[in-house]
Formats: C-alpha cells, sequence, structure tokens
C-alpha cells in the first residue's frame, strides 16, 4: 500500500476542492454540486483524505441526514486509478459513517459512472430506475444497546477477503458454514441445516480468532465475544453464562466466540476445580436453546480440544469440529505477499522457506519487525533520495525471522495431527 488515509483536516480544503474540480469531468462524477462539497468540508461533515508523500492524492466525504448519510463524492488523481484506492477511501470513510450511529449509507451516481461495479463488490445494491447505490448499516435502538451490553460490535465487511493464505480452511468453512447460513432456502431445498455451532482447533496463534470474526463479516452479523474471566469477575460464573445468553437471545442475528473454551467446558473428572462441574453443565443446557434460533452461530476455539468434556463435543451440540493447523507453503506464499505488498524485489520463496511452521502471527510479527528497521534506516538519512527503495528489504525479513520464537513446537504438530485423526468431524 502506497498511501495513508486520515481524517479531513481545515488545511487540506483548497487540495480537496481541487481534486473534485479537476476530476468531475474524468468519470468521478456526483450529484452533489462542486458548491454542496464544499459546504460540507466547511461544516465538518465525515471526510477522509488519502496522502502519499505527504501530498493529497485522494478523497471521500459525505454528509449526515439522521440515520442515513449521503456519500457525496469520492475524488482521486487520475494516476492512481484502478489501484484499491477507491475502496480503501470508501472503507474507511465507512467506518466513521458507521460510529456515529449511521445505520443507512447510500450513493448516488450518474447511470454509467464506472465506480458502481466497485460499489456492488463493497456491499451496497442497486436500487432501480437510478444508479442509486445504498448499504444498510447496523441497526440502532434496543437492538444496539443490548450488542453494547455484551460488548459486542459490528465488524468491517472486508475482514473475509483479507484472509490471506489458508487456503484449503478458507474454502471449508465457505462451504460447510458461510454458504448454508448466508443461503437458507436454497440449503433448505437439498435437506441441508445451516450450522448452529462449530469449534476450530488447533495450536496458538493459526488464526482462530481471525476466522471467527472473518466469518461475522462475511455474513454481515455482530460479533460477540465472551471472555471467560470476564463472566468470572461478575462472582458465579455460571450466573453469568445465563445472563449472556439472555441477552444474546434478545438479538436479530449473531455470531457468539468463545476462545479458549476449555476454561468452561474442560473434562470433568477429578482433577476438575471445584464450581467447574455447574458451569460445565451450564453451558451443556444453553447450547441447545440457543441452536433453535435462526441466524446465530456459536464459535468456539481451543488450542487442545483433547482438554474439552466429551459430552461438550458431540454432534447434537456442534456441528463441525474444524482443525486450524499451521500454513503451508502456499498459504505462506499468501501471507508473506500481503505483508510485502506484493514488490517484486522481495524474494517469497526465501521468506517461505525460512516461516516453515510459523503462524500467520508469527509471520506478522517478523514483517512488523522488518518493516520497523526499514523505518529506521529511512530515518537515519534524511531529505529525498529518488534512488532509495522504500520498505523492507529480503534480508530485513530473513533478519527479523531469525529474531522470531516460533510460536508452535514440532511437538504440539504431532499432537495436532494426532487431534484431527481422532476429533475432528468436517
Amino acid at each position: 500500500m502506497d498511501w495513508l488515509i486520515r481524517d479531513y483536516r481545515e488545511d487540506d480544503l483548497a487540495t480537496v476542492v481541487h481534486l473534485i474540480d479537476t476530476t468531475a469531468e474524468l468519470g468521478q462524477e456526483s450529484v452533489f454540486s462542486l458548491a454542496e462539497c464544499i459546504s460540507a468540508l466547511t461544516s465538518r461533515q465525515p471526510a477522509v483524505v488519502a496522502v502519499h508523500r505527504g501530498a493529497p492524492i485522494g478523497s471521500a466525504l459525505a454528509c449526515l441526514a439522521g440515520e442515513r448519510a449521503w456519500v457525496m463524492r469520492i475524488a482521486i488523481e487520475p494516476a492512481w486509478r484502478g489501484r484499491g484506492l477507491a475502496s480503501a477511501l470508501l472503507m474507511e470513510l465507512e467506518r466513521r459513517l458507521v460510529a456515529a450511529r449511521v445505520r443507512r449509507i447510500a450513493y448516488v451516481l450518474p447511470a454509467d459512472e464506472l465506480l458502481g461495479e466497485g460499489l456492488s463488490n463493497a456491499g451496497y445494491t442497486r436500487r432501480p430506475a437510478v444508479a442509486y447505490y445504498e448499504k444498510d448499516e447496523p441497526p440502532t435502538g434496543p437492538m444496539a444497546d443490548y450488542l453494547e451490553e455484551l460488548g459486542g460490535r459490528w465488524l468491517p465487511g472486508h475482514l473475509w477477503a483479507d484472509v490471506a493464505g489458508m487456503k484449503a480452511e478458507k474454502d471449508l468453512i465457505e462451504r460447510r458454514v458461510v454458504m448454508p447460513l448466508a443461503e437458507p432456502e436454497r440449503a433448505a431445498r437439498h435437506g441441508v441445516r445451516p450450522p448452529r455451532a462449530i469449534t476450530l482447533f488447533g495450536p496458538p496463534g493459526t488464526g482462530k480468532t481471525t476466522f471467527a470474526r472473518a466469518i461475522a463479516s462475511r455474513l454481515g452479523w455482530p460479533f460477540v465475544e465472551l471472555l471467560p474471566s470476564r463472566l468470572a469477575d461478575e462472582g458465579n460464573l455460571a450466573t453469568a453464562l445465563r445472563s449472556a445468553f439472555a441477552r444474546i437471545a434478545e438479538l436479530e442475528r449473531v455470531l457468539v466466540f468463545i476462545d479458549e473454551v476449555e476454561e468452561i467446558a474442560p473434562v470433568r473428572g477429578e482433577g476438575t476445580p471445584p464450581g467447574m462441574h455447574g458451569v460445565t453443565n451450564e453451558l451443556l443446557k444453553l447450547i441447545p436453546g440457543f441452536r433453535e434460533r435462526d441466524e446465530r452461530l456459536l464459535v468456539c476455539a481451543t488450542n487442545s480440544i483433547r482438554s474439552l468434556d466429551p459430552a461438550f463435543l458431540r454432534p447434537g451440540r456442534f456441528d463441525y469440529l474444524i482443525p486450524i493447523g499451521t500454513p503451508d507453503a502456499e498459504a505462506r506464499s499468501a501471507i508473506w505477499s500481503r505483508y510485502t505488498g506484493g514488490r517484486t524485489e522481495v524474494d517469497l520463496d526465501a521468506l517461505v522457506a525460512a516461516s516453515e511452521l510459523l503462524t500467520p502471527a508469527d509471520i506478522e510479527h517478523a514483517a512488523r519487525i522488518a518493516a520497523q528497521s526499514a523505518f529506521e534506516r529511512d530515518l537515519a538519512q534524511p531529505g529525498p533520495v529518488p534512488e532509495r527503495q522504500d520498505g523492507a528489504t529480503t534480508d530485513d525479513y530473513l533478519t527479523a525471522l531469525k529474531q522470531c520464537r516460533p510460536t508452535v513446537t514440532s511437538g504440539m504438530v504431532d499432537e495436532f495431527i494426532a487431534d484431527i485423526s481422532s476429533h475432528a468431524r468436517i
């Protein structure tokens, strides 16, 4: 990514107005006039600006009208069109609109405006008669209040597309979980019952939480994470669980995520901590009631599926037990491509070979270290140096990898493979 997107500032006015004015005849049109755009900017309506090397190269602005927001204009320097900047600007603008409790976002374009395809891809729906694009956002009112009480939130709509690599796991979850929930009527015609509860298991750092968030993003459902430690702080853990599920029942649709679920559903036996029998029994009673409602999904995650009580995992409660392992070579290549920005001067094959057994979280950490090294090197050489290459080099990444301590050991991998044979249900 060669740009930074930030909030609009007052000293951006002249540049943004120039962008709007000079791009109007280049297919970047709007039903809002230049004067209306200037009025919105000066009255501090939501707006974002993309900059490259300190210079603005694009902008997106909106105006608020109750629970609806109108995207007034997306203006981009001609040299930057077709590089994903329009989508990035729109995404950042939407984040600010959702934070302002906007429920519906609309964009009116001339009928032949090329931006329409991008809007369709971003989740907008074209209405008949005019090229009127509209997108529903999270509601306000009682449902929003319940969601806030639970610490839940609506996630950005791009998280599913952002899952890099892990193609086998992503395809499996798309087919088994996402599509039956997204297309329930079509699934019903084939006798397919959409899943209501799944468990993701695998070594730490392999992306179980990322997948849970991505599923909620893909479905457009609110995401509620129940943290066992936070529930325990309320006193009686079983009572706190029951109270949380009662509030969840008030939501029209929801994805509930419980990470490290072995903390509240461990194998029951002599070594079980006092009081945990009651907590596990309470959760076992709550899951059937949760499963009775449509448009809801419980996703549990664990690093050690063999630590979970067998009664908790039986088919009547969980539809699928899906393994999430460390990325293979193809997946690591996709992950590294994301962090290196697809720069051809970076030797991806070398990075893939040097990151065997690393989790996506490990690779992200190494990429961050390498980027920081490149940034500090740039700071040590003040002044413009046109011939200097921006970004981390292959050596930067390899050096960073040597500093990383892998999260997953070979012993964990052996245990995970054994768990797939004995527990996976896909």
